[in-house]
């Protein structure tokens, strides 16, 4: 079964995160402009909270506030559950599904950050991961294995 590790290795992509002090407003235009639906908050190197759309329409145009006078430390939410890389997919999925969180933070066993994965990520994978067993399954099922 694949690993957090493993997700993140064929991910590759660069963690973006903002700190505490950002506004709103400037937390949503970064999030739009890498197409992302939420930020890791951080103060220092140090996990402070996660920014998600959720935060946004729950905590700010759900309760008719300025974005752009409010900080996202106002607003994100605080209790962050952290995976480390060595989590299994299912295992990823299983946390998503109770918490109800569409995404979780890796990291390594010192607490640092090492990436971000979401729910599309936990379903590409799954998608991959039952291809690959179909196609064994198959090509075993005719001989060709």
């Amino acid at each position: 079964m694949p690993t957090a590790r493993e997700i993140l290795s064929e991910k590759q992509a660069e963690i973006v995160s903002v700190s505490p002090d950002a506004t709103v407003l400037d937390a949503t235009r970064i999030m739009n402009k890498h197409r992302i639906g939420a930020l890791m908050v951080l103060e220092d190197v140090n996990i402070a909270g996660i920014f998600t759309e959720r935060d946004v329409l729950q905590r700010v145009i759900g309760e008719e506030r300025d974005p752009s006078q409010m900080k996202v430390g106002e607003v994100m939410t605080r209790d962050v559950v952290c995976a480390p890389p060595e989590t299994e997919l299912d295992e990823l999925s299983e946390v998503m599904r109770v918490k109800r969180i569409r995404h979780v933070p890796i990291c390594n066993e010192d607490g640092q950050l090492v990436g971000l994965i979401s729910i599309g990520d936990v379903n590409a994978m799954h998608a991959s991961h039952q291809q690959a067993t179909i196609h064994y399954l198959s090509e075993y099922i005719y001989g060709r294995v």
